[in-house]
């Protein structure tokens, strides 16, 4: 690992810059230019026709469904839409581009300066600038193991090759690793929100490459920069980022220059790895697509896209905690997904209260799948037997106790809780007379704590209401109990 011998001091002199380049496939059911299923999983080179494959004479059509989702992403992130925008054609050879170039945006994209505002670790917010969110066509695959002869053969799929992409290159605003993570999380959070892709990572419809230089505090100018490639998760980029900036620092305080490249991200080995030198800029020779003419956003368009727009994230996470009550983080892991949410925002309108209805599902229900490492949807208490209980519990007819019990129960039967309840049918002891039995047969039994309640300590009153639930097991309504034990304690003192 570099820079494990620099200090403290001389990390600080350095400030890193940061630029994130994310690729996102979007959710068509067809490819980019061509009628070729847009799916992840066929078997090999099925997908695939003399468009994407870049025969002669093959002509390529814009799928409309891309363009509406490309824009109801740039509407998202916050970006200008532009009225027109054009296709470009970047040229380059590689075995998995069929055609010998990518059908891209350059000069002209469909959208440009927008923002995403991200925490930071002063707890407050910071805007990060994004320059450009472009439209262009995916390319194929090489696949370089997992055949016998990998060691000395690729082999190509190209059921990729015509998947639209939403490239959206940030600004060089990201100052830290930590910036970056949260930067990627709130930008996959917001595609997620709007239904443009599945953003999954693992099978590459999620992609990113970072690019990092470090210069001076106070410097105007940037340093060399280095792009991190072929980082398959947002720690994973964190961990690049971390190791790439102490690289550089490493690189120059032993009085070396920083070369211009592209590294590839090892985690087996937590260490990046130089791939090719970019010292020189590639010459992609990009011209106006000849076959497809200018994409023109109408105004109709545009009003569509809009419309067609969830409420997003933040805004919903500040409507939430005015709404039903709730603290920031049980807002933003409510709001962490936007089929979560729903749910529970169906659930919550027709319960008795919608802050117990977020405790219960985050806490006990929460808590209990985290442990069992289960997902929400594989609980096997449903909203409906949340909500259940959450009434339950308001009216009083069942104690925090009893709950508890009764969700134990549904996770050792896979029941949910309504028919759980119904077979159990906890009560809670509401008679007063009953408990006042019970109360002063633990007076009559603990006379020591007593005498402590009476020589001002106040706190014991909570040993005899934990005696009393005991002996009632569990059953003693919270509120009439403690209110009896304090009067009684407080009779034993006139």
């Amino acid at each position: 690992m570099p820079a494990a011998s620099l200090s403290p001091e001389i990390l600080a002199k350095y400030e890193p810059v940061i630029g994130l380049e994310v690729h996102v496939q979007l959710l068509t059911a067809t490819k980019a230019f061509c009628g070729c299923v847009n799916h992840f999983g066929s078997e090999p080179n099925t997908n695939v026709c003399p468009v994407c494959l870049g025969l002669p004479g093959s002509l390529p059509v814009l799928n409309a469904q891309a363009v509406d989702f490309a824009t109801r992403a740039s509407l998202a992130i916050n970006c200008k839409i532009n009225e027109r925008s054009i296709f470009a054609r970047k040229n380059y050879f590689y075995p998995d581009l069929p055609k010998g170039y990518q059908i891209s945006q350059f000069d002209k994209p469909i959208a440009e300066h927008g923002w995403i505002e991200v925490p930071t670790a002063e707890g407050k917010t910071k805007r990060i600038g994004i320059m450009r969110l472009h439209m262009e066509e995916d390319a194929g695959k090489s696949i370089h193991d997992g055949f016998s002869d990998s060691a000395t053969r690729t082999y190509i799929d190209l059921n990729r090759c015509g998947t639209p992409l939403a490239e959206i290159v940030s600004e060089p605003d990201i100052r830290t690793p930590d910036e970056a993570y949260e930067y990627l999380t709130r930008l996959k959070e917001i595609l997620l929100y709007t239904g443009v892709s599945d953003c999954n990572m693992e099978e590459g419809s999620l992609r990113c490459d970072a690019n990092v230089s470090v210069r001076l505090k106070g410097a105007s100018k940037f340093g060399t920069k280095a792009e991190v490639k072929n980082v398959n998760s947002f720690r994973f980029v964190r961990a690049a980022l971390e190791y790439e900036i102490e690289r550089q620092i490493e690189v120059i305080e032993s009085g070396e220059r920083v070369v211009q490249e592209s590294r590839l991200w090892n985690a087996a080995e937590g260490r990046t790895y130089s791939m090719r030198s970019k010292e020189q800029a590639h010459d992609y020779r990009y011209f106006p697509e000849p076959d497809l003419p200018p994409l023109i956003v109408t105004a109709e368009m545009l009003a569509l896209a809009k419309s067609e727009l969830p409420e997003l994230p933040e805004a919903r996470r500040a409507r939430m905690i005015a709404e039903y009550e709730l603290t920031p983080q049980d807002a933003a892991t409510l709001t962490a997904t936007r089929e979560f949410a729903d749910r529970f925002e169906a659930a919550a309108k027709g319960a008795k209260s919608a802050r117990r209805v977020a405790n219960l599902l985050l806490s006990e229900v929460g808590g209990r799948l985290k442990a069992l490492g289960l997902e929400q949807e594989q609980s096997p208490i449903s909203m409906d037997g949340i909500v259940l209980a959450a009434d339950l519990l308001e009216v009083g007819t069942i104690s925090s106790r009893q709950l508890k019990q009764l969700f134990d129960i549904c996770f050792e039967k896979s029941e949910d809780f309504p028919s759980v309840y119904e077979r159990e049918k906890p009560q809670q002891i509401t008679d007063s007379s009953a408990l006042e039995v019970m109360i002063d047969e633990v007076i009559a039994a603990n006379p020591k704590q007593v005498e402590q309640y009476r020589a001002g300590k106040k706190t014991m009153a909570a040993f005899f209401v934990g005696q009393v639930m005991r002996a009632s097991k569990g059953q003693a309504n919270p509120a009439l109990l403690n209110e009896l034990v304090t009067k009684k304690l407080d009779s034993q003192q006139i």
